[in-house]
């Protein structure tokens, strides 16, 4: 049996004959079941620093200093119209404009003959607009598109789109007008986003029959040839993907693993017969498997 505890590491550098052997590997199976972590996102081109980050956020930078978009988001401001001003250009800038490149739709156009499902810890939305099937896709982390009641007083989301672009366009001197904050229409307290980060995380209904379709899949495919893909998961919350992909792995000896993730692309030597690990830029690699 497969010790996470205990486990020791097999990394594989980028090799040809590893890309083939993926792409042999996804010619050959009906199933796949992709794990999805930030990594990805990144590669698609939703960075957190540098131009893309000065862009939205220059006059933030010079008042507080921030060095990067996913640190200031922690910050507490001094009033709820200066934290929706940065909040709502971070949503806007990482839901609702387009990628940067066309990594998601590549790896749709690998997929979307295939049996698949996707688990994924990104908020970013960006596989449902790839052209994923919603019903095959489990944010299991929440949606950087809902609010939820700080409170929360219900197992309601609120879609929050057309408020986050209001926000994002009407905002000045880093503010927001007062009139624009996001309160529960059921009990009068602030509106937060639907992201997991505390015991008040709202799992609403399209959240748990997602959770459900995801068990469901998981339980129907058995030991058949299934591909556990994963991209870009790191150490953050190995626990959701990257440790539940090992498990299954070295309990179906008709499985595969594969790992993409430049830098941290390895797997256990347990299941070290049944893994490809590619150390290597996922657009590349993606890219390369196509």
């Amino acid at each position: 049996m497969l010790s996470i505890n205990t486990i020791t590491t097999k990394s594989k550098t980028h090799r040809s004959s590893e890309i083939m052997q993926l792409r042999k590997c996804l010619d050959n199976t009906d199933t796949v079941i992709i794990g999805a972590g930030a990594g990805l996102s990144t590669a698609a081109g939703f960075t957190y620093t540098g131009e893309r980050f000065e862009k939205y956020f220059s006059d933030f930078i010079k008042k507080y200093g921030f060095k990067d978009m996913y640190s200031g988001g922690f910050f507490l401001f001094e009033t709820p119209e200066e934290h929706w001003a940065y909040w709502s250009r971070y949503i806007y800038c990482n839901r609702y404009t387009d990628a940067p490149n066309d990594l998601y739709k590549k790896l749709f156009e690998l997929v979307k003959d295939k049996d698949y499902f996707v688990l994924t810890t990104n908020v970013d939305h960006q596989f449902q607009k790839a052209g994923f099937d919603k019903k095959r896709l489990f944010y299991t982390q929440g949606d950087y598109g809902l609010f939820q009641c700080s409170e929360p007083c219900c197992n309601e989301t609120f879609d929050n789109e057309e408020s986050i672009k209001q926000m994002f366009e009407r905002q000045n001197n880093m503010k927001i007008p007062s009139e624009l904050l996001p309160k529960c229409p059921h009990c009068g307290k602030p509106l937060t986003m639907n992201l997991r980060a505390d015991n008040k995380f709202v799992e609403d209904e399209g959240w748990l029959n997602a959770n459900e379709r995801y068990n469901n899949f998981i339980r129907t495919r058995g030991n058949t040839n299934i591909l556990f893909l994963e991209l870009g998961v790191g150490y953050n919350t190995p626990v959701i993907i990257k440790f539940p992909f090992w498990k299954m792995t070295a309990k179906n000896t008709n499985a595969v693993y594969a790992c993409i993730n430049k830098g941290e692309a390895f797997c256990p030597e347990e299941i070290g017969n049944q893994s490809i690990c590619l150390n290597m830029d996922i657009y590349n690699a993606v890219e390369k498997i196509g």
